[in-house]
């Protein structure tokens, strides 16, 4: 599904999506379709505070995500889904388009805003991507809010477990220590399948932009799967030259596309139009290789864009002079 590109008159401007995948109509009932578009704005809100008080493109994009991280609606930070063996394993990713600094963990358990330790890795490490205990480590020696696993436990995401693995013919792992039965707003998750992630993407009033994306990657994942969402030119990619990309879907075809570069790359080197840029991808090259899932884009001269080949993709989007604009289904601009 495509959204018409948005005037570039704009002084700064930020588009998110809460993932795509199976997200019909009759999937939501009225209390859920209103809370994943409350949580929506709100992060979107948080993301434009920080660009109207002419903040960096990458601190709008961590305030955004960290609210969507801290909500368990959404498949990223509390509300990650389980691997097979009843754990949350989760990544994240930024990428300042302005420097071409990127910073990403993968597999961390413990922090709390996995996007927070991406940044961390960008500034205070010489490194790009960190994964499992030592990025864990890192985030710790950095000071960076740490939880006990059970923080991340969603009774709704142990239950879409339990179904994948009776599907898959395997056993399902006991239930962690500490878990919670919180039946309130963590039970209006939706399971969208295997395309959960969040992103956002956001240009400032120095025409710099930036992109992070942060999942909890696929439910019953086995041997330490990783996606695109970390990986930098597949899931993330920001370059002031081109665009700021952050992808959600099938992370296996992203990966082997390098969506969110190609995306960049049509934009800068054969000079499409942002929307007609993410359609080519999204639209014909991922559907042609069997894959699915949607992006969201932004570029420094102020264009906005999103696609998506699911039924749905969690979104928003907001910019100077531009009311903010929250949509789910296919059928919404």
């Amino acid at each position: 599904m495509a959204a018409t590109a948005s005037d570039i008159s704009a002084q700064w401007s930020l588009v998110l999506h809460g993932g795509s995948g199976v997200i019909d109509r009759a999937d939501l009932k009225p209390d859920q379709d209103r809370a994943y578009r409350g949580v929506l704005a709100k992060a979107a809100e948080a993301g434009a505070a920080v660009l109207r008080a002419g903040g960096a493109a990458p601190d709008a994009v961590e305030a955004a995500i960290r609210i969507l991280e801290d909500d368990p609606l959404f498949n990223a930070g509390r509300g990650a889904v389980f691997t097979a063996d009843g754990r949350n394993e989760l990544d994240a990713a930024i990428m300042d388009g302005a420097t071409l600094e990127a910073g990403a963990v993968a597999g961390v358990t413990r922090v709390k805003n996995p996007i927070s330790a991406a940044r961390a890795v960008m500034e205070r490490s010489p490194h790009v991507l960190l994964i499992g205990e030592g990025a864990d480590a890192f985030a710790a020696a950095e000071g960076l809010a740490r939880v006990d696993p059970s923080y991340f436990f969603v009774e709704r995401r142990w239950r879409a477990l339990e179904r994948q693995l009776a599907r898959d013919g395997l056993p399902i792992p006991a239930r962690p220590a500490g878990a919670s039965r919180d039946e309130t707003h963590a039970a209006l998750a939706h399971d969208e399948g295997k395309r959960g992630t969040v992103g956002v993407v956001a240009r400032d009033v120095r025409a710099d932009i930036a992109a992070g994306t942060s999942t909890g990657g696929t439910t019953g994942k086995r041997w330490g799967r990783v996606g695109d969402s970390p990986l930098i030119g597949a899931g993330t990619y920001a370059d002031n030259r081109s665009a700021a990309v952050s992808g959600t879907g099938e992370g296996e075809y992203f990966i082997r596309l390098s969506v969110a570069r190609a995306i960049a790359a049509l934009v800068e080197l054969k000079g499409l139009p942002l929307q007609a840029a993410v359609d080519q991808v999204i639209q014909r090259d991922l559907t042609a290789l069997g894959g699915q899932g949607g992006v969201i884009a932004v570029t420094p001269d102020g264009q906005m864009a999103w696609s998506f080949n699911t039924s749905g993709m969690y979104r928003a989007r907001i910019a100077d002079g531009e009311p903010l604009a929250v949509a789910i289904y296919k059928d919404e601009p």
